[in-house]
């Protein structure tokens, strides 16, 4: 399994492109020489927070490590309907082969991370941060994390393996709060001495359980109304970081972080955003007039 953020980028590449190119990309091969060198531009067709800029690059770099990529602008900045993002010159079977899976990224990216600058827009005077989630679609995590952190917000675990999570499922399995946790913090001590833990809430009473226990690093405060996160957060103090998750959107996002809670987790980030409008265009020089 790749390990890298590049490795893991060519893995997804190479997985898009033969599922887009099958044997062939016949369309291509009936009409472009295989010489054929051109340009293309990525136009920019709907405001919002561009995100893919360095993925594109190394797209194209994966097939044409010579290709000419000019930047017009980068990873986060805000981009306006009419604006060109980059510009491209090498082949144009290269060109054509990666314009949609650029275009694909892209699109997906720049509109989570619009969403994501949303939400952090809306915090900017409190001190509780934007988490992600691993609520995102299969094989393509890398790059929809990425964007959440284009947007200005903070990834929370990759997957399974980077952190001890025990949620209801986990605590009723193992059978009850106290028995999880003290499974999973000997598990961490014989096995994986860096891993955080950090446990499931449902009531103010879990959240005392978890005081009189201890041993984790996080405690997560799962569908509490503004009002029951207060009282939970005047329970804990300091002793652990404390994360708000369920039911969190636009319109009652500050109402939780006036809480002074630690962190929010927003699964919306991105199951929720909607891909933004993009375009990839061929330069073609105009015949000079005989």
């Amino acid at each position: 399994m790749p390990n890298t953020f590049d490795e893991q980028l060519q893995f997804l590449v190479d997985s898009a492109l033969r599922e887009d190119v099958g044997d062939g990309d016949h369309t291509t091969l009936s009409c472009i020489p295989p010489d054929a060198r051109g340009k293309a531009v990525l136009k920019i067709k709907q405001d919002g927070i561009l995100a893919g800029m360095e993925i594109a690059e190394k797209i194209f770099r994966l097939r044409e490590p010579s290709v000419i990529f000019t930047p017009f602008k980068q990873d986060g900045d805000v981009m306006r309907d009419g604006e060109d993002a980059f510009e491209a010159e090498a082949s144009v079977h290269v060109i054509l082969l990666c314009e949609r899976l650029i275009l694909n990224c892209m699109q997906r990216m720049s509109g989570i991370a619009t969403l994501t600058r949303q939400y952090v827009d809306k915090l900017q005077k409190y001190k509780t941060r934007v988490l992600d989630t691993r609520k995102t679609t299969p094989n393509f995590r890398l790059l929809e994390k990425e964007a959440v952190r284009i947007g200005g917000g903070i990834n929370n675990r990759f997957g399974l393996f980077d952190m001890i999570l025990l949620k209801d499922n986990h605590i009723d399995y193992a059978g009850g709060l106290e028995k999880a946790i003290e499974k999973a913090n000997a598990y961490r001590q014989a096995h994986r001495p860096h891993l955080k833990i950090e446990v499931e809430t449902r009531n103010l009473d879990e959240v005392q359980r978890v005081l009189d226990i201890g041993m984790v690093d996080r405690i997560m405060l799962d569908n509490f109304t503004p009002r029951q996160l207060s009282k939970a957060l005047a329970l804990i103090g300091e002793r652990f970081e404390t994360e708000a998750s369920g039911g969190i959107n636009l319109n009652n996002v500050e109402d939780y972080a006036r809480t002074g809670v630690d962190y929010v987790s927003i699964g919306a980030l991105i199951h929720q955003a909607r891909s933004l409008d993009l375009s990839m265009k061929a330069i073609v020089s105009n015949p000079k007039p005989v």
